[in-house]
């Protein structure tokens, strides 16, 4: 049996984390796993476990929890008609290939370099939402053909290695060509469950070592993070929703922007072992 002062532990922890990442999804519409990866790493190797696959771990934990948000979160959008579902069927398997190749790779690599291409590609997430403008666009309407098979695949395969859904690269991407950010967001729903579901199906067979597993784990998913981190987000993704529509997100978006770049530059930090 687990120690009971370690789940405790792991408790209090973890309740933080889903009530930050609740509220800051309501707050700003970013995903919770942009928060969630790195706070399980800080939380997990706080309480001791710091193995070669640690990360493997944060990643398919975020991922599961974005199972249940997605969903939630696409049919909500869908009662109020906003799902665009025919970019979402054509994008829907290329997005799924991507994220069982990222799955492999991520089985294959160190917690180190998982760190490392968190930071980088957290580096260029928080750049778009400090620098980024709504009036930028690459073209009228969605690519198709080889365009399409190659931008869908790179989505889901850079989600997985980052334990995100859809939102951190689907919505710039679609804004990007001329998708209302409404219809944006709401697709991009769809695009986490597309990436969560083949990604968590992978890691719930990786083969984690018994002493690197934090308790309750289940191949690289941490039930009770899952468990706790899903709760809280529900209970508290409201009060983030209401606090949007009580001030301008604008400038809170920027200051997640600093926050998303300190992040990044301390997991790749750590990544070189500074």
């Amino acid at each position: 049996m687990p120690d009971t002062m370690l789940l405790l532990q792991m408790l209090a922890m973890l309740l933080a984390i889903g009530a930050f990442a609740g509220v800051l999804a309501g707050l700003l519409g970013v995903g919770g796993g942009i928060v969630l990866v790195p706070s399980f790493f800080y939380a997990f190797q706080t309480l001791g476990y710091a193995g070669p696959q640690l990360m493997q771990i944060c990643l398919a934990t975020s991922l599961a929890t974005i199972i249940v948000t997605s969903v939630r979160s696409v049919l909500s959008h869908h009662r109020k008609g906003a799902v665009d579902w025919s970019i979402l069927r054509r994008w829907a398997p290329g997005i799924a290939a991507g994220a069982l190749l990222g799955v492999m790779v991520a089985a294959s690599l160190k917690s180190s370099s998982l760190q490392g291409i968190f930071g980088a590609l957290g580096l260029v997430i928080g750049a778009y939402l400090g620098l980024g403008r709504v009036e930028w666009r690459l073209g009228p309407v969605m690519p198709t053909g080889l365009a399409r098979g190659a931008m869908a695949p790179v989505l889901g395969f850079l989600s997985v290695l980052m334990g995100i859904g859809g939102g951190s690269f689907g919505v710039p991407l679609m804004s990007l060509y001329s998708v209302p950010i409404h219809r944006a967001v709401a697709t991009a729903a769809g695009f986490g469950v597309t990436i969560a579901v083949p990604s968590v199906a992978g890691f719930l067979f990786l083969e984690i070592a018994a002493e690197n597993r934090p308790p309750l784990t289940v191949g690289a998913v941490n039930l009770v993070a899952f468990g706790i981190v899903i709760a809280m987000t529900l209970l508290t993704a409201p009060l983030g929703v209401r606090l949007a529509h009580a001030m301008d997100p604008k400038p809170l978006r920027r200051v997640f922007a600093v926050f998303l770049t300190i992040v990044a530059l301390n997991m790749l930090r750590k990544s070189l072992g500074w």
